[in-house]
């Protein structure tokens, strides 16, 4: 037996609380797995994990083996790490989730550059505006729009996008186009929603450099970024959009930005993965690129001749870089 293996694949089985997904994120057969399981725990002399129809979870002494796996295994990878200046470039699968919208704009227009930069990496690219749980999903780092709750995984803010107040001009024939944050109260929007907790986002301004939130009225509330934009298109109330997907439509007509001299807040933009003492290569070289990607990209400024903000990093447990975040909304 393969005993660093068991071990790894045991830590993922513990992670997933599945055996099936444990095995989908390793490239195993479902039975391989279970084998491995029963073979680990008949060398040990112990039972490790009590097993339902629907889940497993760890006994007394599986979870102190755990505890002990999971140092193990990471100074198995700090250690191999310390060998990586001999390797010519990163190597291997990598997994990435995203933003539909950021990803097909953005991301995937642009993707054959990290191809040509690292051919030996093969990129996975889900485009989802759904929550995701990278752990139970072997998803190996995903991009969020917005601020996220403190959690076990690290987000590095990459950049950070300017929002856009707009409307369709059928929608401000018939109601009228506000003038002041306080005609806002007479009109009435499409509202988005968390998929995570239900709760309605509020719109966001900055006024004479001091933050606003404005609760909207609204007839309908949608959590995915294609609906909330079309429903704005057919006049079913305003909306507060990144302004790289509403664009084309200011650019066309179809929609007309409210109140322009009280931007939205400006949104971040993170890079998140779990926790580890080591960043895999691949990983790293991802995030780097996509951050540069993001700070160059014109979509993102709030004018395309305009010098974007790059939004600071605030360093939590005296990290430089990251923060601790949880996976939140796609969209917030």
């Amino acid at each position: 037996m393969d005993r660093l293996q068991a071990m790894k694949v045991f830590t993922r089985v513990v992670e997933t609380s599945n055996f099936t997904r444990a095995a989908d994120t390793l490239d195993l057969p479902r039975a391989t797995v279970s084998t491995i399981i029963q073979r680990l725990e008949a060398h040990l002399k112990v039972r490790l994990l009590q097993r339902t129809t629907r889940r497993v979870s760890l006994t007394t002494d599986g979870t102190a083996y755990y505890e002990q796996c999971v140092r193990i295994l990471a100074d198995v990878e700090e250690t191999e790490s310390s060998f990586e200046h001999v390797v010519k470039a990163p190597r291997g699968r990598l997994r990435i989730d995203m933003p539909i919208a950021l990803g097909r704009m953005i991301v995937r227009a642009n993707i054959h550059d990290f191809h040509t930069q690292y051919p030996d990496i093969d990129l996975m690219l889900g485009f989802s505006d759904a929550p995701t749980n990278l752990i139970q999903d072997g998803v190996d780092c995903a991009i969020r729009i917005g601020t996220l709750p403190d959690s076990n995984l690290v987000a590095r803010r990459i950049c950070e996008y300017q929002g856009v107040t707009c409307a369709s001009p059928a929608y401000l024939e018939r109601h009228g186009t506000p003038e002041t944050i306080e005609d806002l109260e007479r009109h009435v929007a499409v509202n988005y929603f968390s998929s995570r907790t239900g709760r309605v986002m509020d719109l966001s301004f900055e006024v004479s450099g001091e933050p606003v939130q404005v609760c909207m009225k609204g007839n309908i509330a949608v959590n995915d970024a294609d609906a909330y934009i079309q429903s704005a298109l057919e006049g079913a109330g305003m909306v507060q959009a990144p302004r790289f997907i509403a664009l084309p439509y200011l650019e066309s007509g179809r929609l007309v930005e409210i109140l322009p001299d009280c931007k939205p807040l400006p949104a971040p933009i993170s890079a998140t993965y779990p926790r580890s003492r080591h960043l895999p290569p691949t990983v790293r070289v991802f995030v780097d690129w996509v951050a540069a990607l993001l700070r160059e990209t014109a979509l993102l400024r709030d004018q395309p001749k305009k010098e974007m903000r790059a939004g600071p990093d605030s360093p939590v447990n005296r990290d430089v870089d990251d923060q601790l975040y949880h996976i939140d909304e796609a969209l917030a």
